[in-house]
């Protein structure tokens, strides 16, 4: 999941929006991908979705536990409180390489060819890292950082090519949007979908959008009114300051700032409002207590949702291949589309978390499948304290396949032994890969997870700094 928006110092929010990866381009004609897209569309048959069905069934079929990466490392920094174990947060992969981040602000660098750590990100003793994000635009990591220095208050940003991290050089990098005041409520946020990112300077007020792929400025907006800056393919919207009985609104060209469209939504006048969201022409509005609204901002249409029907949730992802949205309320998910109908419920996915961290959930690029760490079987006994990770079918919401503790004893990783006996090869050679844990003890308070498309492998973070690699 893209559209990472990083705080100077983040606080809880009522709505988290993260917006799903894009599928890479293979083209650069817009029209010629919207053909497409209506081709895929019309010769899609129920032959294709359940190829698709029993492609992902197998994908995930038999994965076990193969590898364990360790980000503790009590001898790297001065900083008394990085040198304790610390949960994984963030959990990044690109081109064999896994990079893990934990709450203490230590970012580590494992290759997946040696099974060795590369090398940490921290590039000084007092820098705490916050945040990572991979451009695929010129294939670099990007850090953002707080340093000891500063008090911990101003985000700093830094570009290093993966080929550096690879060669265990970290330092190679280079320092980005240095001319930018970052301290709270400053922001930066990057923007995938549309390749670019998005800074705030509080002191001056002050918006700024670059270029992802050479960090070149490219507009600014000056404004002290703006409450809030939405981002969707191709515009931003500007939610201005809420007036009486309305709130001013702007949609501006994302590629050039220019005003599309200006306009007022009517609003209560005494309810607090719950969110605004911007999905292409979609405008979401929702208030305390009452309806979701959804507005077609081309032609003023309007539908509503009834608050019983759809109540606020606390996250949303954005799927824009599939023009829908999922919402995230309690441990539940749920799939609409843009005319206010809910088209998924899902079944057997109960999420760990009752706060939706989306760090433990993973969209696919063709945003079909849906990777969660759920709730395990709480009539299973031998499931633990132990969740478990499912995959399920976004458009059915049919779980596909489940890794859980139970699935994973002696006899069922290779046949050769029964469920009593400890001496069972396969186990052997996972034991002499580096791995410590136990299946039930890796599967146990999960804090980060990623899904590696290219390898077809699943990382997963937990409390202890620990990081394993699931792989069939």
């Amino acid at each position: 999941m893209e559209g990472r928006k990083i705080s100077a110092c983040p606080r809880p929010s009522g709505v988290r929006r993260v917006v799903a990866k894009k599928r890479p381009r293979r083209g650069v004609d817009g029209f010629v991908n919207s053909v497409k897209k209506l081709q895929r569309r019309e010769i899609c048959s129920k032959r294709d979705r359940a190829f698709i069905v029993n492609d992902a069934q197998e994908r995930f079929r038999n994965i076990q536990l193969q590898e364990e990466y360790d980000t503790h490392d009590p001898k790297g920094t001065v900083l008394s409180f990085l040198k304790k174990r610390s949960k994984i947060i963030e959990i990044v992969a690109s081109h064999d390489i896994v990079f893990a981040l934990t709450q203490s602000g230590v970012c580590a660098a494992f290759s997946r060819e040696t099974n060795e750590r590369l090398c940490f990100l921290n590039i000084s003793t007092d820098e705490v890292i916050r945040s990572l994000y991979y451009n695929r635009n010129n294939n670099s990591l990007i850090t953002v950082s707080v340093y000891a220095t500063d008090n911990f208050s101003s985000l700093k940003c830094r570009t290093t090519r993966i080929e550096y991290i690879r060669r265990g050089k970290p330092d190679a990098g280079f320092s980005i949007f240095e001319s930018e005041s970052l301290k709270w409520p400053g922001f930066v946020e990057f923007d995938d979908v549309n390749g670019k990112v998005l800074t705030y300077s509080a002191q001056d007020s002050v918006y700024k959008v670059f270029d992802l792929k050479n960090y070149l400025m490219l507009y600014s907006i000056s404004d002290k009114n703006i409450q809030e800056i939405k981002i969707s393919p191709g515009i931003m919207l500007l939610i201005f300051n809420k007036a009486s009985g309305h709130v001013p609104l702007k949609i501006l060209s994302i590629e050039d700032g220019t005003v599309l469209k200006t306009f007022n939504h009517l609003l209560h006048r005494s309810k607090n409002v719950d969110f605004i969201e911007q999905f292409n022409e979609k405008l979401l509005v929702k208030q305390k207590n009452e309806n979701l609204q959804i507005l077609d901002v081309r032609n003023s249409k309007l539908t509503e949702v009834s608050q019983t029907e759809f109540m606020t949730p606390s996250a949303f992802i954005f799927l824009y291949e599939n023009q829908l949205f999922l919402t995230f309320r309690e441990r539940t998910v749920t799939v609409w589309n843009f005319r206010g109908e809910l088209v998924t419920s899902f079944e057997d996915h109960l999420l760990w978390n009752p706060d939706c961290n989306t760090n433990n959930i993973y969209i696919t690029c063709d945003q079909d499948l849906i990777i969660s760490y759920c709730k395990a079987d709480s009539d299973d006994p031998s499931e633990g304290t132990a969740g478990s990770i499912h995959i399920s079918n976004i458009l059915t919401g049919k779980c596909l396949a489940k890794i859980r503790a139970n699935d994973h004893s002696p006899s069922e990783d290779c046949g050769c032994c029964s469920s009593s006996s400890r001496s069972c090869n396969s186990r052997k050679r996972i034991r002499a890969s580096g791995v410590k844990s136990t299946v039930s003890e890796a599967l146990e308070d999960i804090t980060a997870l990623f899904y590696d498309e290219e390898r077809h492998e699943i990382y997963t973070g937990n409390r202890l700094g620990l990081v394993h690699v699931w792989s069939n």
